[in-house]
């Protein structure tokens, strides 16, 4: 369960690759629903279902970053260049910012007219109403451009990674795949 300095424990192991999964399901979710008419069965349901992943997603999130505050986290691989490791830890860092950015601004956009936020109809997410002029749009467009940001960051986050396992044949993705031979 827990980290060592050779390789992830299978709770930060199963945290990424769910975060990992739920990005990449809320973006394709979010990227198809702003297209949907008034008149199509999933108008309602597919924002519903967006809005109640993410707040999944942010208790994920919350959960992850105290996790990884709170173990050691594995060495840099000696292969590794200063650089890439600098690269590493910028990439991670950006990645969670992204995330709270885009969480936080679907919050606002989502309560800025003063109503909660049903979560799979289990519990509320309760509102702070609209706190700035033009709160849903403003946040609509933090939202969108941050989220194209982010999708792009797993990208590049995806090809480092199969980089280091195709090119330079080392440990970086099996360690985060529960191997670490």
């Amino acid at each position: 369960m827990n980290n060592s300095k050779q390789h992830y424990g299978w709770l930060a192991i199963s945290l990424h690759w769910l975060t990992a999964i739920s990005v990449i399901g809320l973006f394709a979710l979010g990227f198809w629903m702003v297209d949907l008419g008034y008149y199509d069965q999933w108008y309602k349901p597919a924002p519903a279902l967006h809005k109640s992943i993410g707040i999944c997603l942010f208790v994920l999130m919350l959960a992850r970053i105290a996790w990884r505050l709170k173990q050691v986290q594995p060495e840099p691989l000696s292969t590794h260049t200063a650089l890439e490791v600098k690269a590493g830890h910028l990439m991670h860092l950006t990645l969670y910012i992204m995330l709270i950015v885009i969480m936080l601004s679907g919050y606002l956009i989502s309560t800025a007219d003063g109503r909660a936020i049903e979560v799979f109809e289990l519990f509320s997410v309760p509102a702070l109403g609209s706190l700035i002029e033009n709160q849903e749009d403003l946040a609509g467009g933090f939202h969108k451009y941050a989220a194209y940001t982010l999708i792009a960051l797993v990208g590049m986050h995806a090809a480092a990674a199969l980089k280091h396992h195709i090119i330079d044949k080392d440990n970086t993705l099996k360690r985060m795949l529960g191997r670490s031979q």
